[in-house]
C-alpha cells in the first residue's frame, strides 16, 4: 500500500485548490468530520509487500463516496469527471497535473478488500456518528427503492426443482426466524406500509425463475409496469 502525501508541491501553477473549494461546500464539511484512518489498517492484510503501489486506501474510499454522494452512473463515468472538478480533486488530495488512476481500481478493490472487510468499515462509520452525536436511537425512519440490476429479461430461466426446493426451504427457515424475533417486537405504525410494491406478484414469480447471469436480482413489477430485474435497497436514518 502506498501513503498519501499531504505535502503542497512546489510547483503547481499558482493554483491553490484549498482556495478554491468554498467555505461551505459540502465536501468540505464531510472532509473535516470523516476520520479515515483506521481504513488502512482494516485492509492491510489485503495488499502484498511487493510489485507496483496501489492507490492509497483512504483515497479508494473517497472516491466511492463521491460516487454515491453525486449519483454518479458508473466508475468510468466517476474517472472522467475527477479532472474537471477542483472540489473533487481536492477532496482526494490530488493536484492539478496528477494522474487519475484507471477505473478499474475501484472494482479490484472491492473485490481484495471483501465483504467482511466493508461490514467492518461501515460499523465504524456509524460508530463515528454516534460519537459525533449524529445518532439518538430513540426513532429511526426506514424506506425502500427499487435499484435496476444489471441483467437482461433473456436470462430469466425457469428453475429446476432442485433449487425450487431449496429456496422454498430457505424461506421457511427466515420466515420462522422473523416470527421469533417479532414475538417481543411492538406492532408496526399505521403509516408504515408495503410502499406500492407487488409482494404477491414477487414471491410466486421468484419461486419459478431466476437469473443465470444475475442470480441474486429478482423479478419484481410496480407500479404496474412490466417486470423487471431489481434489487430492493432499504435505508435507515435516525431522527436525530
Amino acid at each position: 500500500m502506498s501513503d498519501e502525501d499531504s505535502q503542497v508541491p512546489v510547483w503547481s501553477y499558482r493554483v491553490n485548490l484549498d482556495k478554491r473549494v468554498r467555505s461551505d461546500h459540502p465536501l468540505r464539511r464531510i472532509r473535516s468530520a470523516l476520520e479515515l484512518s483506521f481504513v488502512r489498517k482494516a485492509v492491510a492484510h489485503t495488499y502484498g509487500r511487493k510489485g507496483n503501489k496501489s492507490v492509497p486506501p483512504e483515497v479508494i474510499m473517497r472516491m466511492m463516496l463521491l460516487l454515491f454522494l453525486d449519483d454518479i452512473k458508473s466508475e468510468r463515468e466517476l474517472m472522467r469527471i475527477i479532472p474537471e472538478r477542483l472540489d473533487y480533486l481536492w477532496f482526494l488530495g490530488y493536484q492539478l497535473d496528477d494522474q487519475i488512476p484507471d477505473h478499474s481500481v475501484l472494482s479490484k478493490a472491492r473485490k481484495r478488500w471483501g465483504k467482511a472487510v466493508f461490514v467492518t468499515l461501515f460499523s465504524r462509520v456509524v460508530q463515528q456518528c454516534v460519537e459525533a452525536g449524529l445518532v439518538e436511537g430513540g426513532k429511526i425512519h426506514v424506506d425502500a427503492s427499487l435499484v435496476d440490476a444489471d441483467a437482461n429479461l433473456g436470462s430469466v430461466k425457469p428453475l429446476s426443482e432442485e433449487m425450487i426446493k431449496a429456496i422454498e426451504q430457505t424461506a421457511k427457515e427466515q420466515v420462522q426466524k422473523l416470527d421469533e424475533r417479532d414475538q417481543d417486537q411492538d406492532p408496526p405504525s399505521q403509516d408504515s406500509g408495503s410502499g406500492g410494491y407487488a409482494t404477491g406478484q414477487y414471491s410466486k414469480t421468484n419461486r419459478q425463475f431466476g437469473s443465470t447471469s444475475d442470480p441474486e436480482a429478482t423479478l419484481v413489477r410496480h407500479a404496474g409496469l412490466p417486470s423487471r430485474l431489481r434489487y430492493k435497497t432499504h435505508r435507515a436514518v435516525d431522527d436525530a
